[in-house]
Order: C-alpha cells, then structure tokens, then sequence
C-alpha cells in the first residue's frame, strides 16, 4: 500500500513538473499562430482557426531570416571558439591537478556582463570591428569557454592516466595524445558541452544588444523590435520566441542520449 502511494505522488509530481515547464512553450506556439484579437483573449481558446499571419509578417516585413542566421553565426562561433580554448586547457588542468586557472575562469562567468560593455565598446570601435561577427564571437566566448571548461573537467578527470602514460612512453606528442587518446574517450562530455555552449550563446542578449550592428543584429535581439512603448505585437513577438526556442529544442532532442549519458557521467564524476 505505501509503495502504491509513493508511485501515485511520484507520477503526480511528474505531471506537475510536466505542465509547469512545458505550458509556457505550449502557450507560446499557440499562440503565434493566433490571430491579434485571439491572442490577447481572456480566458485564452484551446480551439481555434490557425494563421501564418505572424510568420509571414515576421519573415517577410522584417529583416528576421537575416537576423536568425546571424544568431547562427555568432553562437556557433563563439561555441568553436570556446571549445578550441577550453578542451586543451581542461586536459591540462586535470593533469596537473590544477585548481585555481579553472576557478580564475569562473570570475568571468559570474561578473555581470556590463562590467565587459564599456571596455569592448571601446576596444572595438578603436580597431574598426564595433557591430561585427567577429566582435561578438569574441565577446560570447567569454561565456562559452567557462562552461565548456567545467563541463570537460570531469571527464578527462576520470580517464585513465596509465593510458595516456602508455601513448607518452609510444613517443606520442600532447596534441596527438589529446586528439586521438582523450577525446575519443570524453567525446560524451564533449557533445554536452557543444549543446550548452551553444544555447548560452544563442540565449545571451546583452552583448549582442550593446555590441551588434545593423548587419550583424542578432535573433533575441531583433525580438524585441516588436516591443513598443505603447503597444506590443504580440503575434509576432511570439512566432519570433518559437524560431528562437526551435534550434535549441530540435539540437538536444537530435542527441538527446548521448546528452544524458554525458551529464551522467560528469555528475558521478564530479
């Protein structure tokens, strides 16, 4: 009877756990393809006539598709990026046992971000790249490289140091030791990084608020266009939120167990 019990709040708690995070996403695809009046109707209908109004308004009135790919750009250059930087400084870290550079890389991540504006601004308008691609892979690497660096630690933590000693007696140099020894093995970890790399670049708005140009303005920031001082397109403000949230969702669902293996293994690790 009590384990009975216990499965009924267990499966309680998953339905509420289910609805809470999933009914702001289900609501916010609904609700781009509603039309203005529907939209901001109260109580809101479940059963209604579907438009493409705010999609088409969205990829045709605006410069949206453009701003999309820029958002592309930027989060997988700053992903690539940051990875370059943080795989090789990991594997050395958890070789040597080194605590402090990984805790030195924290202080970036956890400063708040307008502490970096003013200094970039500056430094990027005194070399020519203020609203360029190249300024904001820069500056959202900040970001990446923290959380792909503690992400890898765990990982070459629990590899074997006898395998690597064996390459190093073979006469294999570091880079081929890291290249085809160790990543193979962490490639778990790797993925999860990739994925969570990309979304806190793809997400972040500030520095591509503040750092971004005409051409190169990205997804998020491009959003909030429909925002107004006095009214707010709500339609395509929403259609907007779902083309932002689908790469994300569609990446993590494509790989989704090697995801969750991934974080397995950096939790027991950890």
């Amino acid at each position: 009877m009590k384990t009975r019990l216990l499965s009924y709040l267990m499966s309680i708690q998953i339905v509420v756990l289910c609805v809470v995070l999933f009914a702001p996403i289900a609501w916010m695809i609904l609700a781009s393809f509603k039309s203005r009046t529907e939209i901001t109707k109260y109580p809101p209908e479940l059963f209604f006539t579907p438009t493409l109004e705010n999609y088409q308004q969205l990829f045709t009135r605006t410069d949206f598709l453009e701003n999309t790919m820029n958002s592309i750009y930027v989060a997988g250059g700053s992903t690539l990026l940051g990875l370059l930087l943080a795989v090789p400084a990991a594997y050395a870290i958890s070789w040597h046992r080194l605590v402090w550079p990984a805790t030195l890389t924290l202080f970036a991540r956890m400063a708040p971000g307008t502490l970096f504006l003013l200094p970039w601004f500056i430094m990027f308008s005194n070399v020519g790249l203020s609203g360029t691609h190249f300024a904001l892979i820069i500056t959202h690497a900040v970001i990446t490289l923290p959380i792909a660096l503690w992400t890898m630690l765990p990982h070459f933590d629990g590899l074997p140091r006898e395998l690597t000693e064996s390459a190093q007696i073979d006469g294999c140099s570091g880079i081929k030791i890291l290249l085809l020894i160790a990543m193979p093995v962490v490639m778990p970890g790797l993925i999860v990084a990739v994925i969570l790399s990309f979304i806190f670049s793809w997400n972040y708005f500030l520095f591509a608020l503040a750092l971004s140009g005409i051409s190169s303005k990205t997804a998020i920031v491009a959003s909030f266009n429909f925002i107004g001082e006095g009214v707010t397109n709500w339609g395509a403000l929403m259609a907007a939120a779902t083309v932002i949230a689908l790469p994300p969702i569609l990446l993590t669902f494509a790989i989704q167990r090697k995801l969750v293996a991934g974080l397995a293994f950096g939790a027991v690790k950890g």
